[in-house]
């Protein structure tokens, strides 16, 4: 067997050492590009799971031991877990409903699922739930505790948490929750919105701010979603841009998406002081 041509062999290896240097310089490249600021923008981006938790509460004053608990245990407690962006939020349509409503992401179902564990190891959150937990059996904070949980639709993978104006801070959110009467006319919704009702929404400045298919809850199926606004006005020409979108009349009448929905429910929050949202 004849001795491979030395000239050949040098070639050879050359071209190896500059493949391999071209490779890493593109890999390097790619990791330090920077990322798009909606996070929904990138396609690649991992699908949340989100909680919708209502501490059903019909008394003022259990609202503030709630919210109390709310603002220096629970949700800092959250945070060391760390998880972020979380909503707290009262009712403004109902002036007898005191419950407190929270929306809590999850990266993962793990990250759910080991919730309480962490929570009871944490010396923090113990010190600081002490007078919650103290309550009389007789006597709680709330009714009870109706929760949810979610997964996001693909088209709108992650919060899209809302822009808030230097000039004016407040904000109102819309919470509103679709029940369907098969699990087909549910997927068949939810495609929907992942094929073109979520970009109508932010094309008319409805502020969606997530979307979720509820995997456990109450009234299945159903999706959830949530808009926001600066006020109850410009809320209302939101709705009335998007009701008058060419693409929005054209899509609502394909075949494939009528029936899909057979009740509506919907919610009008204000964030509190500690809200993350």
């Amino acid at each position: 067997m004849k001795t491979a041509n030395p000239t050949l062999r040098r070639l050879l290896l050359i071209l190896l050492i500059v493949v391999t240097v071209h490779s890493s310089l593109n890999s390097t490249a790619n990791s330090t590009e920077p990322k798009n600021d909606n996070p929904a923008a990138n396609s690649n981006a991992d699908q949340e799971y989100y909680e919708i938790r209502v501490y059903k509460i019909y008394d003022f004053d259990k609202q503030q031991a709630a919210e109390s608990y709310l603002e220096n245990a629970l949700v800092p407690a959250l945070n060391r877990m760390g998880l972020d962006r979380i909503g707290v939020f009262t009712n403004l349509g109902d002036e007898n409903d005191h419950s407190m409503y929270m929306l809590i992401p999850y990266p993962s179902v793990e990250k759910f699922t080991a919730m309480n564990e962490t929570l009871a190891a944490d010396k923090e959150y113990q010190a600081a739930s002490a007078n919650y937990f103290a309550r009389k059996l007789k006597d709680p904070v709330f009714d009870r505790i109706e929760s949810r949980f979610l997964k996001a639709f693909s088209g709108m993978p992650v919060i899209e948490t809302p822009a808030v104006s230097k000039e004016k801070k407040e904000r109102i959110f819309e919470l509103r929750l679709y029940q369907s009467h098969t699990e087909d006319h549910a997927r068949r919704k939810v495609k929907m919105f992942n094929e073109g009702e979520i970009q109508i929404m932010r094309d008319t400045e409805l502020g969606p701010v997530f979307f979720g298919e509820t995997l456990i809850g109450p009234d299945v199926p159903n999706l959830v979603y949530m808009l926001s606004s600066s006020d109850e006005e410009s809320h209302k020409q939101h709705w009335k841009s998007f009701l008058g979108h060419p693409e929005w009349k054209r899509i609502k009448d394909l075949e494939e998406y009528k029936g899909t929905v057979s009740k509506i429910q919907k919610w009008f929050l204000q964030p509190t002081k500690y809200s993350q949202l």
